[in-house]
């Protein structure tokens, strides 16, 4: 089957081949990838894949078709994106038919998407990537007209993609819980890809906590750094590290205080936050919204105790006191006992680490992935053809 991808992360997949999931996926599939990228030139994709990748990069049985998301800013880029994705999307269609086009998240991929799917008459389905209830509620510490102006606009294109589609993509079960006409949607319920087979298995712990995130209030860094402070004194020994990109740093490094103990380290490819995440000695996520996060995922393959709020998908990948421990989402209280408890606890840690990691490989690897993504893509395909 032939399938059109509409990508939404302006990160560039894997460089080895074999790490990319286009590449798995072409065991079965074909098709093309619509993909914006963080750079403003054609050389700088040349520079990373070779040179010829440019416009278009093949992987297996798909082809990348590349868009120079820095090229423009503001209201030119996000026209440019989008008729990127119509005028790309139709030709690609029109010189080999699609069976189905897949859109990742319910925004603007997903609406674009829903015109091809006018368009082509092909199949379609909608990746739900966040808790939709929670879009755009927590990105500032104080919610702000455009934060609600750009929760009702995530509703409005939830509900026009969701009803244009065949088919949804869910990260857990019940996440479209709140959306009553929604619910009774077609669905297919698994991760989103993860390179489980990369992640290292955590050696001998150093003695720090880990929380690796951005934006940093979306993420509840200053959750971590006000439960640390409780109790951080009955664990001298024990650093807390936040990892991520944060150009409104000065409101975090306030928070911090100038604590020795608690420091902010810089965004690294993913390979190097594997390898952080391999030696700490807890891994924390106290999300405020999330789908379901790879980094949890990530931690529970290197084998890393988890701790994460009980906000969108969490709860249904770290099960309490099975593979991690849960607390209320925004209690900083809550959280600050929980680290108490496994920081206190080494048999728990390590009961915990092996659960997780047992668990991770059974459910979360790249082979789940493809045949999870492949029975999607045959039940919606299947399903036109009763």
């Amino acid at each position: 089957m032939r399938i059109l991808y509409v990508g939404a992360s302006w990160v560039p997949p894997a460089e080895n081949p074999h790490q990319d999931r286009f590449f798995l996926l072409s065991e079965r599939l074909e098709g093309e990838v619509l993909q914006p990228i963080w750079f403003e030139r054609p050389e700088q994709v040349e520079e990373l894949f070779g040179p010829g990748t440019y416009p278009v990069y093949s992987r297996g049985q798909f082809r990348y078709h590349w868009f120079l998301a820095f090229q423009r800013s503001g209201w030119r880029r996000r026209l440019s994106w989008i008729w990127f994705y119509i005028h790309t999307g139709f030709r690609l269609h029109r010189e080999k038919p699609f069976d189905c086009i897949v859109a990742y998240s319910h925004m603007m991929p997903a609406l674009a998407a829903g015109v091809l799917k006018l368009l082509t008459r092909a199949k379609l389905i909608v990746e739900i990537m966040t808790a939709p209830e929670l879009s755009y509620l927590h990105e500032h510490q104080r919610l702000t007209l455009g934060d609600r102006v750009l929760r009702m606009v995530s509703d409005c294109s939830l509900y026009i993609s969701v009803l244009m589609s065949d088919r949804v993509h869910l990260l857990y079960k019940s996440q479209l819980r709140h959306y009553s006409l929604l619910q009774r949607m077609p669905s297919s319920v698994f991760h989103d890809f993860v390179l489980l087979s990369l992640i290292p298995p955590a050696a001998e712990p150093e003695p720090f906590v880990l929380l690796v995130g951005a934006p940093w209030y979306l993420k509840g860094a200053d959750l971590l750094i006000s439960a640390f402070r409780k109790i951080s004194d009955e664990f001298p020994d024990v650093t807390l590290k936040i990892q991520g990109y944060y150009p409104d740093k000065d409101e975090l490094e306030a928070l911090i205080a100038g604590s020795p103990r608690i420091e902010i380290v810089k965004a690294v490819p993913n390979p190097e936050t594997l390898q952080r995440i391999s030696r700490a000695l807890v891994l924390v996520h106290p999300s405020r919204c999330d789908g379901l996060s790879r980094v949890i995922i990530e931690a529970l393959g290197a084998g890393v105790p988890v701790i994460t709020s009980d906000a969108g998908g969490n709860p249904h990948c770290v099960r309490d006191g099975d593979t991690g421990l849960v607390f209320p989402s925004g209690n900083a209280d809550e959280l600050s006992r929980r680290l108490r408890q496994l920081l206190a606890n080494r048999e728990l840690r390590e009961r915990l680490g092996r659960r997780g990691r047992e668990v991770a490989q059974a459910e979360y690897s790249e082979q789940v992935y493809v045949d999870q993504f492949i029975q999607m893509v045959e039940a919606t395909v299947r399903d036109s053809r009763a």
